[in-house]
């Protein structure tokens, strides 16, 4: 009985361990699935959100939006846009150090009685800081008219597409 206890734990650890690669770069299927998604504020003036489905690294999914708002700014006949906000909707991290549990219980059967502590110590083997993680992130974009100025939160949307798409590689 211990044994089978010992190796489920021991099975449920390593598949606690395999983490799911990076999410596609792909169109959601809906408003609220995974995928990226923009929805039309203004003429020129859109909300362009990248979801995870189980939340995935924050930085990776901002590229994801980028690289869509450049995209939108491309198929809209432009050739740069400005980000006005940024919104990350963040998961919660997994503990990167040492943890330890105690456990305590207690039961009777057929006129038994019996108590139990059990004590665990975690160690990751990861190593090294968490990535911080995200659900969803969200640009609110516009269109630029004339040229590109040269301001932090302009981008050309030639350079981003191209850069982006060498560096995350999307599939899809």
């Amino acid at each position: 009985m211990i044994r089978t206890l010992f190796a489920i734990a021991a099975l449920a650890a390593l598949s606690a361990c395999a983490t799911a690669g990076p999410p596609p770069y792909a169109a959601a299927a809906g408003q609220t699935g995974a995928g990226y998604s923009e929805t039309q504020i203004e003429s020129s003036r859109f909300f362009v959100t990248y979801r995870a489905p189980a939340g995935a690294d924050a930085a990776l999914l901002q590229d994801y939006a980028l690289l869509r708002a450049a995209e939108l700014t491309l198929q809209n006949g432009r050739e740069w846009f400005w980000v006005d906000r940024r919104a990350l909707d963040e998961t919660a991290a997994r503990s990167s150090g040492p943890s330890l549990g105690v456990g305590l219980g207690g039961g009777s059967y057929g006129g038994r009685g019996g108590a139990s502590v059990g004590v665990g110590f975690n160690i990751p083997l990861g190593g090294g800081q968490a990535a911080q993680r995200a659900s969803a992130a969200t640009l609110e974009i516009r269109f630029g008219e004339g040229a590109k100025p040269d301001e932090p939160n302009a981008y050309d949307a030639r350079s981003i597409s191209t850069n982006l798409r060498a560096r995350i590689t999307p599939t899809g």
